[in-house]
């Protein structure tokens, strides 16, 4: 009996396989037709080529549907999260990564709506709307505040940053990849109070130990004084580390920290903050020169102000060549902001050291950060100009007193001197300094 079957189902194959040939040769006959009786003979004999060439087709076919599909299981299980809308932002498809972060968890691939509507993110639709009509990848970060259907569950949901970058797809389409910045947020914030903490309890100790110092800095005659001075030395290296760890972490926790603000006249304060570094670049014969409007004045913080150019100089002085020059230009631009001048200061800080490696620039902002080999080097009497270093904070404060007053700040290195470049703009340009020619 199961013979029987087995040879009966063997024919029915058989036949369903002739008839599909049968089939397959009318339609390549029907195809050649038209052609002349000549022609027709020849293309008689490429009819098992051409049969050839569809079964290839086809096979080409399935293996691109077996890739699709294999790259779409990927996706499906990626750790990031990713979604596709068409040219009408209608969800098309999204992986369980981004259904997790948007909350769509009753979202089925076979609907298709308004991305709006399941997801209430302007930002994200304005990224979207961004990206089809430039054209070109986008990125942006906004603190998402989801919702859904379920009240008590509504309850329970917290808002948290949300970064996305989005590509331009053919036909108008958009992919969008989703993460969930909270998690990393919420350890930096973590670390920052961590070392907060553990800073104001080192204040009080390291206070005492210089009070000890001074007091043994009086006592010891030449030559062994020598070492409390280095003692000195590296307790107040100490002591102004956990100061500047202390300011910036106030100045990160409040970005909006309240400025003393009043006029400043900035070539005054350069030259006070010049004055004072000045026995520093006096051992390596350097030099500043000043190129720009003689009265610039700014609204803005002095002391904090001064603290950044005492930074910057600083570092200009410890990296530049012996016998070189310091250079800061200033100038005026206007920019069109709703029909009205709005003048920006810009300030250009150069000097003629060995500037910063293309691996650090991105980094230079950063806490604690130090290059390994930019910006180091050693001076003509053979000492370690890079020796004298700093804590790794002073750039990190820099930005955030610049942030602070609205301005921004970029590191670059330099064409001509090929040395370190910072260029600062302020908006805060007082009516004494419009004066003057915009550049």
């Amino acid at each position: 009996m199961l013979l029987l079957g087995f040879f009966l189902g063997l024919a029915v194959g058989i036949g369903f396989w002739v008839w599909q040939q049968v089939q397959l040769n009318r339609y390549l006959g029907r195809l050649l037709r038209p052609l002349t009786s000549h022609s027709y003979k020849i293309g008689l004999l490429l009819i098992p080529g051409l049969r050839q060439e569809i079964a290839m087709v086809k096979q080409n076919q399935q293996d691109l549907q077996q890739s699709l599909q294999t790259y779409q299981d990927l996706l499906d299980f990626a750790p990031v999260g990713y979604l596709q809308v068409d040219e009408e932002n209608q969800l098309l498809w999204c992986n369980r990564q981004a259904q997790k972060i948007l909350y769509l968890q009753s979202w089925q691939p076979e609907q298709v709506r308004l991305l709006l509507e399941l997801v209430r993110s302007y930002e994200l639709d304005h990224l979207i709307e961004q990206t089809r009509d430039l054209q070109k990848p986008q990125t942006g970060e906004w603190i998402f505040h989801p919702s859904c259907d379920d009240a008590a569950e509504m309850a329970t949901i917290k808002s948290f940053a949300l970064r996305a970058s989005s590509l331009p797809l053919p036909n108008g389409q958009v992919g969008v990849f989703l993460e969930n910045r909270q998690p990393l947020l919420d350890i930096n914030q973590v670390r920052d109070r961590y070392f907060s903490d553990l800073a104001h309890e080192l204040r009080t100790p390291l206070t005492s130990i210089r009070l000890v110092a001074e007091t043994l800095q009086i006592r010891l005659e030449p030559p062994l004084n020598r070492w409390v001075n280095r003692l000195m030395q590296e307790v107040d290296r100490l002591i102004s580390l956990v100061q500047s760890w202390l300011d910036l972490t106030q100045m990160e926790a409040n970005p909006n920290m309240q400025l003393q603000a009043k006029p400043v006249e900035l070539r005054s304060l350069i030259t006070s903050v010049w004055e004072t570094l000045e026995p520093l670049a006096g051992r390596q014969h350097l030099s500043l020169s000043y190129s720009g409007p003689e009265n610039v004045w700014i609204k803005a913080d002095q002391a904090r102000i001064y603290q950044v150019f005492l930074n910057l100089l600083d570092n200009s002085i410890k990296y530049s060549l012996p016998n070189t020059s310091i250079h800061i230009e200033a100038k005026i631009l206007s920019t069109k902001d709703n029909h009205t001048a709005s003048p920006i200061l810009e300030i250009n800080l150069i000097d003629s050291g060995v500037g910063f490696s293309e691996a650090d620039l991105p980094h230079v902002f950063e806490r604690f950060y130090r290059g390994d080999k930019a910006r180091t080097h050693s001076s003509q009497d053979g000492k370690s100009i890079g020796a004298i270093v700093g804590n790794g904070l002073g750039l990190a404060i820099v930005e955030q007193i610049i942030l602070a007053h609205g301005g921004s700040i970029k590191a670059m290195n330099h064409p001509e001197t090929g040395g370190a470049w910072m260029q600062l703009q302020f908006c805060e340009v007082m009516a004494n300094s419009l004066s003057q020619d915009y550049s």
